[in-house]
């Protein structure tokens, strides 16, 4: 009997989130690989104005920074010992794998954020309001659906490539500056930081969903032709 999307999504994403508890690779390097670069930021800069008016920014870049740690090691570890090529030969549908890790990925990717903006808070002394708080958590939802997704399909593009491990960024950084731009202006909106609205933000958060769709979308069509290149 042929499993349905769903499940397979939820074995995909159960499977590589049990991984990544065993490994710990997000708390004992991706976390303080962050962490670093925000305190490095902190006094590189040294100046409260400054700090409050770049968080954001600062925020996301350590986030897709340690989006291409993240999308290697899941890709890496389905291409070291073949799982990837076995579940495409078996005939399980690549829709629910590109769900599945997808939703690990957003899932890891969550985590990181909430100490991410919570070391901004302590580190750049930031304000957030009531206000301020809806946009930033919508904001926050969108953009990591967005890199999630994207970074999904890029790892499954370069999966089975040789130098995988520096050809990702190169691909993957320009198409995720969208969601950059976006989440940093829509970020810097909810913390009302260099005197913008959070009534300023919404757009930029529409810009974000518009993205997620759209890659969410092409993934789900495209990732079966993609891993069996």
């Amino acid at each position: 009997m042929t499993m349905s999307v769903s499940r397979i999504a939820q074995a995909v994403a159960v499977k590589d989130l049990r991984i990544e508890l065993r490994s710990r690779i997000v708390t004992n390097q991706v976390l303080p690989f962050s962490g670093l670069v925000m305190v490095m930021f902190a006094f590189a800069l040294d100046s409260d104005d400054v700090l409050q008016g770049v968080a954001g920014g600062l925020v996301w870049l350590a986030t897709i920074f340690s989006l291409f740690i993240l999308v290697q090691r899941s890709f890496a570890i389905e291409v070291s010992d073949g799982a990837l090529d076995s579940l495409r030969v078996a005939g399980v549908n690549p829709q629910g794998i590109f769900l599945g890790k997808s939703i690990s990925l957003f899932v890891q990717l969550i985590a990181l954020e909430v100490v991410l903006f919570l070391t901004a808070v302590v580190l750049y002394r930031v304000s957030l309001g009531g206000a301020g708080l809806v946009l930033l958590v919508t904001c926050v939802v969108s953009a990591t659906a967005g890199l999630a997704f994207v970074g999904t399909l890029y790892g499954g593009l370069t999966a089975g490539a040789r130098g995988r491990e520096t050809l990702l960024p190169l691909l993957l950084l320009p198409v995720v500056a969208p969601v950059l731009i976006s989440a940093t202006r829509a970020t810097e909106a909810a913390f009302t930081s260099n005197g913008v609205t959070v009534s300023e933000g919404w757009p930029w958060v529409a810009v974000l969903a518009v993205f997620a769709a759209v890659f969410g979308l092409g993934g789900l069509l495209s990732f079966g032709s993609l891993i069996e290149e």
